[in-house]
């Protein structure tokens, strides 16, 4: 058992929580228990005791067992706990159980995560995914967390078979989440016109996956120019956020979505589809991990971020894997991590070293797509040359000729055959006539 004596914070008095744990009996404690202490930080609790169970799986009825079960009930009025966070799901009997045991606010790994979310998230849509979310894990919870609101009214206008204050609130529980989902499906559509007009106009789009906290905000601002917000925290960035980036006079869009964790719960998978379809609208998905940690610890998060793409459907797109935070590594930890994974780029976000790199990488990901072309479009024509820049189409341009608007373009090869009659021999069109 650990316990830890909380530094003073400023302003409002944080929450004090109680961390439980079961782990098998081989796992490392220090590196299992890393993530819930950072989750718990990110939530704005204070760490006021550990209890840490060595057993294969958790114990159906007590989840540490009955002996440390009445340890646990000496040491939270001992650290004046709040509440007793569970690193696991727990299911709404057992959590029931452990809160009438131990007379305090049992807090499980899923309600912890939901509750990062809730303070994360900035847009509407987000805001909507959260609540929906929330009202999901707490359906089934009503029981525990109602107790007291189980009976039926009583008083001038409450007579007859009535309604008890747990099913009202259930009743009003379900039509508010069928309203979410209708909201969310409408969203859904929205993004589906988007993503098709993205298509129509053949911009790639590379969408960022990875661990949370691996740097995916700060490369996509990085990239971009964008000003995401990259606090230290897990989960920080949330809302899916696109941003452009030209290389060579190609336009490409990268989307930073929200990152994943180990053991994410399946449903906050489920709840957090849409904002995860923007990966599989991509044409790449470009896997950011931090390579500052141990060894085991990257291998770990490396799976935890395929396992999720997998579930959404994501497992068969095109990869490039990109190692952050090498500027953290010496020179001997960056000829292992070269060994290990001859085929990534190394890079740092922070520091910029190997984007430019990375932006070759990508952009030859995409160079088949595309064909150098040179176009003369008549003055009568303005239109199309318009419609090129809304292509984005990487175009050079001279001044007006005579005969129309020479350019040099690279093209969507499924866009060729519409140009075709403005398209002009490179020997017609002496090089002095073309700036770049």
């Amino acid at each position: 058992m650990t316990q830890h004596q909380p530094d003073p914070a400023p302003g409002a008095e944080p929450e004090r929580g109680f961390l439980v744990a079961v782990i098998a009996p081989e796992t490392d404690e220090e590196e299992e228990l890393a993530e819930a202490r950072e989750l718990l930080r990110t939530a704005g609790v204070v760490i006021v005791g550990e209890v840490v169970q060595r057993r294969p799986r958790p114990d159906p009825r007590t989840y540490v067992g009955k002996g440390k079960l009445e340890e646990l009930k000496a040491l939270i009025p001992e650290t004046r706990a709040e509440s007793l966070i569970v690193d696991d799901e727990v299911d709404p009997s057992l959590q029931r159980r452990l809160e009438d045991a131990l007379g305090i606010r049992i807090v499980d790994r899923t309600q912890l995560i939901l509750d990062i979310f809730a303070q994360h998230a900035r847009t509407a849509e987000g805001k909507l995914q959260v609540e929906l979310a929330q009202l999901e894990y707490n359906l089934p919870r009503m029981r525990g967390m109602w107790k007291h609101l189980e009976r039926l009214g009583g008083g001038i206008g409450t007579r007859g078979p009535g309604e008890s204050q747990l099913e009202t609130d259930r009743r009003l529980a379900r039509r508010r989440v069928a309203l979410l989902r209708q909201r969310s499906r409408a969203l859904e559509r929205q993004r589906d016109t988007q993503r098709v007009a993205r298509k129509r106009a053949d911009t790639p789009l590379v969408a960022l996956a990875g661990y949370t906290n691996a740097g995916k905000s700060t490369l996509l601002n990085a990239l971009t120019d964008a000003s995401v917000s990259v606090d230290d925290r897990l989960f920080e960035t949330l809302d899916p956020t696109t941003r452009a980036f030209e290389h060579d006079g190609r336009r490409y869009l990268v989307t930073d979505t929200v990152g994943f964790i180990r053991r994410l719960p399946h449903q906050l998978v489920q709840g957090f589809a849409a904002t995860l379809e923007e990966t599989l609208g991509a044409d790449l998905v470009v896997h950011v991990a931090d390579a500052s940690g141990s060894d085991h610890r990257l291998v770990e998060q490396l799976a935890a971020v395929e396992s999720v793409l997998a579930e959404i459907g994501a497992a068969d797109m095109p990869r490039e894997l990109v190692l952050n935070k090498v500027d953290l590594l010496d020179p001997l930890a960056r000829r292992r991590l070269r060994n290990r994974f001859p085929d990534a780029a190394m890079i740092s976000a922070r520091s910029g070293e190997g984007l430019d790199l990375l932006r070759e990488r990508i952009a030859t990901r995409f160079a088949e797509r595309f064909e150098l072309v040179r176009l003369l479009i008549p003055h009568t024509d303005g239109a199309r040359l318009a419609e090129l820049y809304s292509l984005g189409a990487p175009i050079e341009e001279r001044h007006d000729t005579p005969e129309g608007v020479l350019v040099l373009a690279r093209l969507p090869r499924p866009d060729l055959p519409r140009y075709a009659r403005y398209l002009v021999a490179e020997a017609a069109v002496p090089p002095a006539r073309l700036s770049r």
